[in-house]
């Protein structure tokens, strides 16, 4: 069995899963969140949103960036809402795709990146889309404060006319007694521990909560270049990048621990 710690840092209560789930996997697994998500403010924009999907003219297809997006949106639905079946809901990657499934999206109005895709991202989703016609098509991104445009500008290069819905907003937890505990047995025993990064904000809110820590003893498993290239900048001595998907996670970590 593995005896390195694997230290989960994705926002709750997915951290909290993502830890139960590689204990049962033969896994000494610890969650520690370093990103909240909190609903938006104003949930106008969300109830504007499923008002439209009920309406005649609704939105050809609404993208949604992450599971937290799929659960806070879908947190807003109106009592018997359900899924109208000519409105494509694309996801990124698979985590997100299942919570959409699992929210009553029918198999068959979800588009996601192929299975053997490189890495799951925007990128990867647009390859599935970009065959379609878009001139005129009017679609909704459904994200937090914030994000990337590559998707909506390549969208609207295509001729869409896309809008943002904010769902949820991003926030910085404080760290319970027993999460700064954890974190500084983390710091004094680097090799002992794996960090599971699954965005770069979680990169920059550990940089935050240890500004003088020596990463060069650590290692990290990332699930984007550009979250690796956050943890790299950290100064964390090995980097993995893994797919999003718990079985690929599940087997770098047992690469990882035969060293």
């Amino acid at each position: 069995m593995p005896t390195t710690r694997v230290v989960v840092t994705r926002p709750q209560p997915q951290a909290d899963e993502w830890a139960q789930r590689l204990r049962a996997a033969g896994f000494d697994a610890v969650a520690l969140p370093l990103l909240g998500i909190e609903a938006a403010d104003d949930p106008a924009p969300v109830d504007a949103a499923w008002r439209a999907l009920a309406g005649a003219d609704a939105p050809a297809m609404l993208v949604f960036v992450s599971p937290n997006a799929v659960e806070r949106f879908f947190a807003r639905c109106p009592a018997g809402a359900t899924w109208p079946a000519r409105v494509t809901a694309a996801a990124p990657g698979p985590g997100t795709a299942q919570v959409l499934l699992a929210r009553g999206v029918p198999p068959a109005c979800l588009v996601q990146p192929a299975a053997d895709a490189p890495q799951f991202d925007s990128e990867a989703l647009w390859a599935r889309l970009r065959e379609r016609d878009w001139r005129g098509a009017h679609v909704l991104i459904v994200r937090g404060d914030g994000g990337r445009d590559w998707l909506c500008e390549t969208l609207r290069a295509a001729g869409a006319d896309v809008d943002f819905v904010q769902a949820y907003q991003r926030g910085a937890p404080q760290p319970t007694v027993a999460e700064r505990a954890l974190l500084a047995q983390a710091l004094a025993a680097p090799g002992g521990h794996l960090w599971l990064f699954s965005s770069s904000e979680a990169v920059g809110r550990l940089r935050a909560l240890a500004p003088h820590a020596a990463w060069r003893g650590a290692t990290a498993l990332c699930s984007h270049p550009r979250i690796a290239e956050a943890a790299r900048a950290l100064g964390v001595g090995r980097v993995h990048e893994v797919r999003p998907a718990f079985d690929a996670v599940v087997g770098v970590l047992r690469e990882v621990a035969r060293g």
